[in-house]
C-alpha cells in the first residue's frame, strides 16, 4: 500500500540534502518529472536526479508546509508554500504512484506570489 505522508516525507528529505540516492529512491527508473505542466518533462530517474542537482535549491533555504487534496494508493494532489528568503511560491503537485510506492509520474504547478 503507498504511503503519500511517507513520499513526501522523503521527498521534502531529498529537497533538503540533495543528495542523489534519496532522490534516486523517489521514483521509478521510468519516471517522468515535470516542472510545470506543458514544460518537457524530465524523462527516467537518472535524467531526474540530474535535473534536480542542477536546479537544487540550498539546505536551509526553503520552507514548506502543504495539506493534502487528494490521497489515494494511484494518485495524490498536493497543496502547498514554498517560501524563499525573496519570494514565495503557491505549489500544486500531482503524484501518480506505483504499487511499491515509487512515484511514477509528477507534475507540478507552481505561482509566484505578488510581492507588492
Amino acid at each position: 500500500m503507498v504511503e503519500p505522508h511517507s513520499w513526501i516525507d522523503g521527498y521534502l528529505r531529498a529537497w533538503e540534502s540533495n543528495d542523489p540516492d534519496e532522490i534516486a529512491a523517489l521514483f521509478t527508473e521510468d519516471a517522468i518529472y515535470s516542472n510545470e505542466p506543458y514544460s518537457i518533462p524530465a524523462r527516467g530517474r537518472d535524467e531526474i536526479v540530474a535535473n534536480w542537482l542542477a536546479r537544487q535549491d540550498k539546505p536551509g533555504e526553503t520552507t514548506f508546509e502543504w495539506h493534502p487534496v487528494c490521497l489515494t494508493d494511484e494518485v495524490s494532489v498536493i497543496q502547498g508554500v514554498t517560501t524563499y528568503p525573496d519570494k514565495t511560491y503557491s505549489n500544486l503537485w500531482v503524484i501518480r504512484f506505483v504499487p511499491d510506492g515509487r512515484c511514477r509520474e509528477f507534475t507540478e504547478w507552481w505561482m509566484e506570489h505578488d510581492a507588492r
